[in-house]
């Protein structure tokens, strides 16, 4: 299975003058979701599930892609870790799942499936970590196959 872990890109502010899970991409971001959409079209494979928190601003993330996604509520704003790898199916799901969601929540499964233990990692905004899980001498093994932040897309 594949698990790739995309944070929305760079969103407005708001600061208390409107609902955080109403904050929509600035310019800056809407750039930052198409470079990364253009490489990931390229990189996904065909057998795949594109799963969005139901934020507006990950919502324009997705948009970028072109593509059909879901938005599944467990993923919103304050989901948790084991929600996450819990909607995706990880790591036993067929295919890939691309879950487009928050900070702080992709950092820590990002550092749990690394590191064995969830941290506060941080992941840029607009950034992909895709993980991979593979089964050697009957032990599950995580491997990190790319990390891709929206500069170098």
């Amino acid at each position: 299975m594949d698990l790739i872990l995309w944070r929305h890109a760079e969103a407005e502010e708001g600061e208390g003058t409107m609902p955080d899970h109403k904050r929509r991409l600035t310019a800056r971001g809407e750039k930052q979701a198409k470079q990364v959409a253009r490489w990931l079209r390229e990189h996904l494979p065909r057998k795949r599930k594109i799963l969005v928190s139901p934020a507006d601003r990950t919502q324009q993330t997705a948009h970028a892609l072109e593509l059909p996604y879901e938005i599944e509520p467990k993923l919103g704003i304050g989901a948790s870790v084991s929600e996450v790898l819990t909607v995706a199916g990880w790591p036993h799901q067929g295919g890939a799942v691309l879950i487009i969601g928050h900070q702080p929540t992709l950092g820590r499964v990002a550092a749990l499936l690394l590191g064995g233990d969830e941290a506060d990692w941080s992941i840029k905004k607009g950034g992909v970590w895709w993980f991979s899980s593979r089964v050697r001498n009957d032990e599950t093994q995580t491997v990190l196959r790319a990390v891709l932040n929206p500069d170098f897309a």
